[in-house]
């Protein structure tokens, strides 16, 4: 185990400032090389006491930022079009990439390490996915997948697309129907 200082807020791991013990390769695959975290050396300890003021007001300074940004993009609805079978499940699936794309059709300039998504969406609907702007900052994506805009339109609005396929279909099923019955009495 390592014992690292946390230049930042680290989720299920701790706050600024905090001294933590991690496993060797998450320290040197993750924390050390985004400058998440530093070695807890005696040298690095009496620097980041001097620098913690500091740090700590840029901290607050860009958390309070993206609390605005995340205040004016409240609400944000992404739209992507799939190929899908019948059953509503996708041919691929919409990943991390392809949600941050469509935040920035949106207005909203994101990364795609910022999209929380724990899988990749397999499916057509409203997902509701988490977007971190700073690492004390959440807020919610509506992503809005389907097969067609008109879809896209009908899910916005609510509509049970299930229930209008059926009823669609049970429309098709009757009027085949009467065409077979009316060419059956026209043989006769």
């Amino acid at each position: 185990m390592i014992d690292l200082i946390l230049m930042q807020r680290v989720a299920k791991l701790g706050q600024m400032g905090e001294t933590v013990k991690v496993r060797p390769g998450y320290a040197r695959n993750f924390l050390l090389p985004q400058g998440k975290a530093m070695r807890a050396n005696r040298d690095n300890l009496a620097k980041f006491a001097e620098q913690r003021a500091q740090l700590e007001a840029q901290n607050l300074k860009q958390r309070e930022e993206a609390e605005r940004v995340a205040e004016r993009v409240s609400g944000l609805t992404v739209t992507i079009i799939r190929q899908a079978g019948e059953s509503g499940g996708l041919y691929g699936s919409v990943s991390p990439r392809d949600i941050a794309d469509g935040c920035a059709a949106g207005g909203l300039t994101v990364s795609r390490a910022q999209v929380l998504l724990e899988q990749p969406i397999k499916t057509v609907g409203l997902h509701t996915v988490q977007v971190e702007l700073h690492p004390e900052v959440h807020f919610p994506v509506i992503v809005n997948i389907a097969r067609s805009v008109e879809q896209a339109d009908k899910q916005a609005r609510g509509e049970d697309l299930k229930a209008a396929d059926e009823a669609e279909e049970a429309s098709l099923e009757a009027e085949l129907a009467a065409e077979l019955a009316e060419l059956g009495a026209a043989s006769e």
